[in-house]
């Protein structure tokens, strides 16, 4: 990242208005309403309450609930009468937002102008308001905290490289550098206390969850039950670590309110214990069964669920083309120690396969992520194998990075009235928000020393868009008739 100085000799980037207008607020574009917001149980007893929600006119009732119940600041916002509360607010969301990505942007030189600055700003606030393009769940939640309200709190151990001297240094405050990233993949080693070890993971894991960011780990590293320990003894194997950590993130609350954590397990198809992986929810979900039999109650929240493990992750196997061989061949696949990669167990592939399918089948896990193909498709394989993906799967990188997401609203490009689409507002808003995204890089801090680090040297960002399917059936693109399925054949 060149400095201010540089930035500003290269000229800066420029915008022009393409959604807004000089001489009229960017608020004052839209109508608004007031709207109550509301959160009940199973039993129909309210748990959240909020009056007063204001939103413009056409967004819907669940964009309401979603911006009242998640992505408000709940506490430490400046009040009219002087005192400290919550966000009421979209407005007050928007402009955090966008005056955040601002203020760092012209900190480091990305505008041309102070001019071209508020451009990008009014600009942003447009396509927030209207549900044009938005960001991920985390710059709801962190960014602009700072800036608009002062809000700073303790550190929490994060780290960050500074763009002027390009070295990695240990955040001084919670808020000041936001934790923007939705998606985090990190590595974890065979060791027990130290860092990048097994109960370092869970620390940079809270880190992650604490701020509503999602993470993805390949566990295959981790000896298996029985393998030698340096001191003599034997070790209680893979699965045992598993289930600290699915507790561990089950205690936390996503971005501080109602949203879970969201975190993938990885692990390699000839990792020793893998046929207990593939079969943990499997035996779980049986252990639920059996409680709610007893009498237990079967939400999802009460205590049958909360009495078993492997329910606060997706889990993935990573399967090599060489497996799909020996499957074809009806041949045995060789489970391998972590620590010299002697083969510990054969299981006939065919019954490992059998088994994956059963799992997938009775509760949704195991998901199969296909190593080889992902890694002939690897964009920087030169940094290293891609091992992981996050909880989702749309990201798949090298350990200890993170990515940055948005997504544009197909349907806001539109007009079904001439059934066409404006692709000149499409290309202003990808570019609008790459630029958001690329200084969501800048001003981030991260988990750790190692994701600080590879997140600025390879700048990951992810811009997606919604709504496509609604899009063809508008304009009358019959995606799933007989005509059109004939029609792509050709």
């Amino acid at each position: 990242m060149p400095s201010k100085k540089q930035a500003n000799a290269k000229g800066g980037l420029q915008f022009s208005r393409r959604f807004t207008r000089d001489d009229v607020s960017v608020f004052d574009q839209f109508e608004y309403d007031y709207r109550t917001s509301v959160i009940r149980n199973p039993s129909g007893e309210v748990v959240f309450e909020m009056t007063n929600v204001e939103v413009p006119k056409q967004w819907s009732q669940i964009a309401t609930d979603i911006l009242a119940q998640k992505y408000f600041r709940k506490a430490g916002v400046p009040q009219a009468d002087g005192s400290k509360g919550r966000e009421t607010s979209a407005k007050q969301v928007a402009h955090r937002m966008a005056n955040c990505w601002r203020v760092w942007g012209e900190k480091y030189g990305y505008f041309a102008s102070t001019n071209d600055a508020q451009v990008f700003y009014d600009e942003l606030v447009y396509s927030i308001l209207d549900q044009m393009c938005v960001p991920n769940s985390p710059q709801w939640f962190n960014s602009g905290l700072y800036e608009s309200y002062g809000i700073a709190g303790k550190p929490q151990g994060h780290y960050y490289v500074d763009p002027v001297d390009g070295q990695l240094k240990k955040s001084q405050n919670a808020y000041e550098r936001p934790q923007p990233h939705a998606c985090f993949i990190l590595s974890v080693d065979d060791d027990l206390v130290n860092e990048g070890g097994i109960m370092d993971l869970w620390v940079r894991e809270a880190r992650i969850f604490k701020f509503g960011s999602g993470v993805g780990t390949n566990y295959s590293n981790l000896r298996g039950e029985g393998e030698k320990l340096s001191g003599g003894g034997s070790s209680s194997g893979l699965m045992s670590f598993l289930k600290i950590g699915d507790r561990a993130a089950g205690a936390i609350k996503s971005g501080g309110t109602t949203r879970r954590a969201a975190k993938m397990v990885c692990l390699d198809l000839d990792h020793p214990e893998i046929v207990d992986f593939i079969n943990w929810k499997v035996e779980e979900e049986k252990k639920v069964a059996a409680l709610i039999a007893a009498g237990y109650p079967s939400g999802y929240e009460d205590e049958a669920y909360r009495t078993v493990s492997g329910q606060n992750s997706n889990n993935s196997i990573r399967i090599p083309n060489a497996f799909f061989e020996r499957l074809e061949k009806d041949e045995d696949w060789e489970l391998t120690g972590r620590m010299d990669g002697r083969v510990m167990k054969k299981v006939p592939a065919r019954e490992l396969w059998n088994q994956i399918a059963y799992a997938a089948w009775r509760c949704a896990d195991p998901g199969t992520q296909y190593n080889t193909t992902i890694n002939e498709w690897h964009t920087c394989p030169e940094g290293g194998p891609i091992r992981a993906s996050n909880p989702c799967s749309e990201y798949m990188f090298l350990d200890n990075t993170a990515c940055n997401l948005a997504s544009a609203n197909l349907m806001k490009f539109y007009n079904p009235a001439t059934n066409t689409f404006d692709v000149e507002g499409y290309e202003y808003n990808v570019r609008l928000w790459t630029v958001v995204l690329e200084i969501s890089v800048l001003m981030a801090q991260f988990p750790s020393k190692e994701v600080a680090q590879l997140s600025y040297e390879y700048r990951t960002l992810g811009l997606g868009y919604a709504n496509m399917g609604t899009m063809l059936m508008v304009s009358g693109i019959s995606y799933d008739s007989e005509e059109e399925i004939g029609r792509a054949h050709v």
